[in-house]
């Protein structure tokens, strides 16, 4: 594997080399040391993606379960849930505790239809398809997140329940 990553780098080192990395390799340093900037797998924080093994799996570990979450839909089929962003990596073992996939997994946000406002040091990122509303984020206001997190329990409660909520203003 770490041959074929270093023919992977070697491969592209003429079309992606800047001048950092051409002046590192003049100054000795080994071009196996320069990792490709991509991860294997993409996930959106707060969606979930459908990842098919080849082979069937024994073993399943997570890196960071804080960044993804792992749900096997049977032995062939696991879901991928982005939970936070960053990147963390996944690893399948098969029946006989042999490496089926070792992945990078990165999550990140989801851009399209969003837009994010900041003000001073607090960022508020709404929703807007067409209409904009307040939505939860990693990274937005505290305080905000709080309130709209008090809404949202408050109208699941109430739906949960069946009941009418009515406006006292």
């Amino acid at each position: 594997m770490f041959w074929k990553l270093q023919e992977q780098v070697s491969d592209r080192l003429p079309k992606i080399a800047s001048v950092a990395v051409l002046t590192a390799m003049i100054a000795g340093i080994s071009a196996t040391s320069i990792a490709p900037a991509y991860a294997d797998v993409e996930v959106v924080a707060d969606q979930a993606k459908v990842f098919r093994l080849e082979e069937p799996a024994e073993t399943i570990i997570l890196g960071n379960p804080s960044i993804a979450d792992v749900t096997v839909h049977d032995r062939l089929t696991i879901v991928i849930t982005g939970k936070s962003y960053g990147t963390t990596n996944l690893v399948v073992l098969n029946d006989a505790s042999e490496p089926v996939v070792e992945e990078l997994i990165t999550v990140t946000a989801e851009m399209a239809g969003y837009v994010a406002i900041q003000r001073n040091n607090s960022r508020f990122t709404y929703s807007c398809n067409p209409d904009c509303h307040e939505v939860l984020r990693l990274g937005d206001n505290k305080g905000k997140i709080s309130d709209i997190a008090t809404t949202i329990s408050a109208r699941n409660t109430l739906a949960e329940d069946g009941t009418v909520a009515t406006n006292t203003n």
